[in-house]
């Protein structure tokens, strides 16, 4: 069990901005989030100098950069005290997802908040390549949020969904899905995916479905043993069947009124193997609501 997976303290947030409409919405809800906790805003920005010619990278242009950088980091602290929330601001530059892990690193940071993408024409580093960078390497949770969702991401959360197929960073994702349950008094959904495509149709089939369902359910058993043994019992047990994992726990969000999915950000279980960096990036671009990962515990990272 990783400790990310055990703290929901949360008493320092990272939020990396480049003060693009799309973080903007993201500060909203970062702001909720640390007014109800009293947590402590490290608001970031990176000025990506590789984007930048050698001639344009000093002098004027360097120093219109830096002012940029400040003014941004700036207007989003003051609209953190607006709402009686405390921040520390820092300007950076260098690689964006290196600086963001770096700091979070070097802070102790309890949890990383970044849009999915950005809009802005000047650092431009909250694109998805560098926010997908973030949550395949970030050793703490982090919680995306796309900024054009319909309906905007409130907090508390409401109904909280923890997809699952037994691995060991989806059970950590369980846990931490427990202990926001058990905080914000929000309702738990468990759910495995079936993948009805991998059983295929010859003479075996039949066999291996029931070797898929007898799996299944051990794994839903498994995740509301660890929810009941913290106290919570879930509001939902569900084993799903379906073409695409991907699809299935989408249709579980908009059936159910889910405020925030849960999921680990790599698997090696073989069997439904949705929590694959592929799959799980896919449902931070896709996903109508916030979707907070949490990485597998690896012992090297290239």
């Amino acid at each position: 069990m990783t400790a990310a997976a055990t703290d929901t303290a949360f008493d320092h947030l990272l939020f990396p901005t480049d003060g693009s409409e799309g973080a903007a919405v993201a500060l909203d809800h970062v702001l909720e989030i640390a007014a109800e906790h009293g947590s402590t805003v490290h608001v970031l920005t990176v000025i990506d100098m590789a984007l930048y010619s050698p001639f344009q990278r000093e002098g004027a242009v360097v120093d219109a950069l830096e002012q940029e950088g400040d003014r941004i980091v700036r207007e989003a602290a003051d609209r953190a005290a607006d709402h009686g929330v405390e921040t520390v601001t820092e300007v950076r530059s260098g690689d964006p997802y290196r600086e963001i892990l770096d700091y979070a690193a070097a802070h102790d940071i309890d949890l990383t908040v970044m849009p999915t993408h950005g809009r802005r024409g000047l650092e431009r580093f909250l694109l998805g390549s560098t926010t997908e960078r973030v949550v395949r390497r970030a050793d703490g949770p982090v919680l995306t949020i796309r900024p054009d969702a319909e309906t905007p991401a409130t907090y508390p959360y409401r109904r909280v969904l923890a997809p699952t197929d037994g691995s060991e960073c989806a059970r950590d994702a369980v846990e931490l899905s427990v202990d926001i349950a058990d905080t914000t008094g929000a309702a738990l959904h468990l759910l495995t995916v079936v993948d009805t495509v991998s059983v295929g149709v010859d003479v075996r089939s039949e066999i291996k479905t029931a070797m898929l369902e007898a799996a299944a359910d051990e794994i839903i058993d498994e995740a509301s043993s660890i929810a009941e043994t913290r106290g919570v019992a879930p509001a939902a047990e569900t084993v799903a069947y379906g073409s695409s994992v991907t699809d299935e726990i989408r249709s579980h969000i908009e059936a159910h009124d889910i405020d925030l999915v849960v999921v680990g950000t790599h698997g090696r279980t073989g069997f439904d193997r949705y929590v694959l960096g592929s799959i799980t990036e896919h449902l931070v671009r896709t996903a109508p609501v916030p979707v907070l990962t949490v990485r597998e515990p690896i012992a090297t990272d290239s």
